[in-house]
């Protein structure tokens, strides 16, 4: 019995040692933290741990991948009918739209070429799909299934179907890190898509509220305005909505008018998403797919030619026949 109780306070025995582990311990990671924030040398190391825990991210989203997929295999037919019709009317839709825009895009390219300008209207996108998100209010970054093997860079724009999103800050072999808008560290320069009044949206750390800076309190602004980003600073490419003008209060007195704005992307639902890549980047990543599109259609070329050549040369020998028969 007494051995017993010996063997126990040795185990858990509390000196001197004890308080210094924990001194040590504390300054290790004050260190670690400064380094991490003020250098880069952490970088690698950080890069690494994240790929290794990629597979644990997978594993972590699979149920609702597998719940997903039952849902699928369970679908009606009658369902599946209603929604392939809807589908179909949207494409036609969307055909129309991109005829009209295309014919539109491409007199507005020669129209800068003309001009000598070097940006181009459109940028390459790539579609990616929202893995994962922060739960911290402080800290809203969300987690995407793109990185360096698909040629995603620090520092590109974000989009979904409504507006901006945010931006990648930090990219590993499989997946990359997107700092939402939102976020109180963020800041995007725009502009009023009405007068071209410029200006910069701030994150406050809310998801439906930006704040924009240094407004003049006798600036033509309303509420209901569209604000696009301008492109300034070469960050985020120009002419995307951003948010739109909810709030405005003056302040007598004061030079400054408080402007509020609520954020046009989905901050909180959207799941597919689009990255942006400028125009050389955008033919390094999509070449692969050209090419293929390319050899498709010249194949289908030449289908269409020998079939024009065949239709010819028999419409040639009925010419020839029904001269010959004149004669």
């Amino acid at each position: 019995m007494f051995a017993k109780e010996s063997l126990i306070n040795t185990i858990f025995v509390q000196g001197p040692y004890l308080g210094y582990r924990l001194a040590m311990a504390l300054i290790f990671s004050v260190i670690l933290i400064v380094l991490d924030v003020r250098f880069s040398q952490l970088d690698p190391a950080r890069n690494v741990i994240s790929s290794s825990l990629t597979p644990f991210q997978w594993l972590s989203d699979f149920p609702q991948k597998l719940s997903n997929g039952f849902t699928f295999i369970f679908t009606s037919r009658d369902e599946l009918e209603s929604e392939l019709d809807v589908m179909r009317d949207r494409m036609l839709v969307l055909e129309r739209q991109s005829q009209k825009l295309a014919s539109v895009t491409a007199e507005l390219n020669r129209l800068r070429e003309l001009l000598s300008a070097s940006r181009l209207l459109d940028e390459g996108v790539v579609v990616t799909e929202l893995v994962g998100a922060s739960p911290d209010p402080n800290n809203q970054f969300i987690l995407i299934d793109k990185g360096l093997n698909d040629g995603v860079l620090v520092g590109q724009a974000v989009l979904d179907a409504n507006g901006l999103m945010g931006q990648v800050i930090e990219v590993n072999e499989f997946r990359s890190r997107v700092l939402l808008i939102s976020d109180n560290r963020h800041a995007v320069p725009v502009q009023v898509n009405r007068n071209g009044m410029r200006a910069i949206a701030y994150g406050v750390g809310s998801l439906d509220h930006l704040e924009l800076g240094n407004v003049p309190d006798t600036a033509d602004v309303q509420v209901g305005d569209l604000l696009v980003s301008s492109g300034l600073g070469g960050r985020f490419p120009q002419g995307y909505p951003v948010a739109r003008i909810s709030q405005i209060e003056h302040h007598p007195g004061q030079a400054f008018a408080t402007v509020n704005a609520k954020p046009e992307a989905l901050l909180n639902r959207s799941r597919l998403l689009l990255l942006v890549f400028k125009e050389q980047v955008a033919r390094e990543v999509l070449s692969s797919d050209l090419v293929d599109q390319e050899s498709q259609n010249g194949v289908l070329d030449a289908s269409m030619s020998e079939s024009l050549m065949s239709s010819e040369s028999l419409d040639a020998n009925a010419d020839s026949q029904r001269s010959v028969e004149g004669l």
